[in-house]
């Protein structure tokens, strides 16, 4: 692969987020490597935060850094006319950066970007990441047609690109059982993560500081969440399946990191419930926070309905604190059954309440999952490992852009 390469990566939004944060890594890790990283993305706005700060204030010399440009028009949901807009916005920039490669994350970037890329005159090497799926539990005619049509526009961006690459071999064949691509475009390629600060955490972050920042005693068992308060992420299962143990039992709290639209909502029906006082909220955090906020749970709990591979899972882990999460997409890959952490079948609150209470019970079987997590995440997740798999993919997709062109 070239020493230097211009490379364009887009994301629909820039908010604070697994598949966010792995896209921002990779653009650092490149600007360092010397190629010159290029970043596009949608407005930002709402409650969920923002990663430009970090992307504008990034450096890796003088001279080098990632180069932000917002895209007006794109927006997540679907909408038509700022769709076309979005594409039209996003052909431009490519004609004018005249990229080696277009990187394109999650769906709607995926669909607009790889449509843009491909129909400029000087087409680029176009890599898309699947760091999730847009897919939905197809309960409802509604959630039946959204999937058919997601499934329709991503068969069509996948004739529209080199290579894919999946952070968990599960959105390989969940894309491939739609009929969306083909076997060889796809590479497993494991999200990166920062190890130091989750393995060396210097004093003002480690488990005791941070408990008594948040006013938590040793005998309080915290039982925490890293999620958007939004649709899908399980904060309302949390409170189905915990409400008579929350009840009885004073000295376990809730500790619910983030923010966002459901808010409001979900502290209202807590507090309708009895257990407002049994939940501690943060809030939004910075990044660098996060480990620190880990370090004071005793369990992570991620009842999430729709995953790639949970960030949040792997993060707890390298801090040795057991995961329960939902058996949703990738997540069995890092929070395997009774080694790593604790399964359970998505949407199952009466199970979801007994593996938190086992490992309620059991702070053998904590350290033991904690311990044996901590060395698989080390072991498989480092930014290093992650760019070794990147930059093979985009050589494949360079070589293969040179037969296409």
């Amino acid at each position: 692969m070239p020493d230097k390469l211009t490379i364009l990566h887009i994301s629909t939004r820039l908010i604070l987020g697994g598949s966010q944060e792995n896209t921002v890594l990779t653009c650092e890790a490149q600007a360092r490597a010397g190629h010159h990283a290029h970043l596009a993305y949608g407005p930002i706005y709402g409650p969920e935060g923002s990663l430009l700060q970090r992307v504008t204030a990034f450096r890796a010399d003088d001279s080098t850094r990632i180069a932000p440009h917002v895209v007006p028009s794109m927006v997540r949901h679907i909408a038509p006319t700022k769709d076309f807009r979005a594409k039209a916005q996003l052909s431009k920039l490519i004609a004018k950066l005249k990229p080696d490669v277009v990187h394109t994350h999650s769906s709607k970037a995926g669909v607009l970007g790889r449509a843009a890329a491909w129909g400029t005159k000087s087409r680029p090497a176009i890599v898309h990441t699947i760091h999730g799926p847009p897919f939905m539990p197809e309960d409802s005619a509604l959630a039946k047609a959204k999937n058919k049509l997601y499934t329709i526009a991503e068969r069509a961006a996948a004739n529209r690109c080199h290579a894919i690459i999946s952070v968990a071999d599960a959105m390989t064949e969940q894309f491939l059982a739609r009929g969306i691509g083909t076997r060889d475009m796809f590479t497993t390629v494991r999200s990166g993560i920062d190890l130091v600060p989750y393995l060396e955490p210097p004093a003002d972050q480690s488990r005791e500081a941070i408990r008594e920042s948040l006013g938590l005693h040793p005998q309080h068992l915290v039982i925490g969440t890293i999620a958007r308060l939004a649709q899908h992420k399980g904060h309302d299962d949390i409170l189905d399946a915990l409400k008579e143990d929350l009840a009885a039992s004073p000295h376990w709290k809730l500790l619910w990191v983030g923010d966002g639209f459901w808010k409001d909502r979900l502290l209202k029906r807590a507090g309708g419930m009895g257990l407002r006082d049994r939940i501690i909220t943060t809030g939004l955090v910075p990044p660098d926070r996060i480990p620190g906020l880990i370090r004071a749970m005793d369990i992570l709990c991620h009842p999430s309905y729709r995953e790639g591979l949970p960030r949040t899972v792997n993060q707890a882990l390298l801090c040795g604190v057991p995961p329960v999460a939902y058996d949703a997409d990738g997540t069995r890959e890092t929070c395997i059954n009774e080694k790593t952490g604790l399964l359970v079948p998505i949407g199952d609150r009466s199970k979801l309440r007994d593996a938190i209470k086992k490992l309620a019970g059991d702070p053998h079987m904590r350290t033991r999952l904690g311990s044996t997590g901590r060395s698989k995440i080390t072991r498989e997740f480092s930014i290093e490992a992650m760019m070794r798999g990147i930059d093979d993919v985009y050589e494949r997709a360079l070589t293969a852009r040179a037969k296409t062109n």
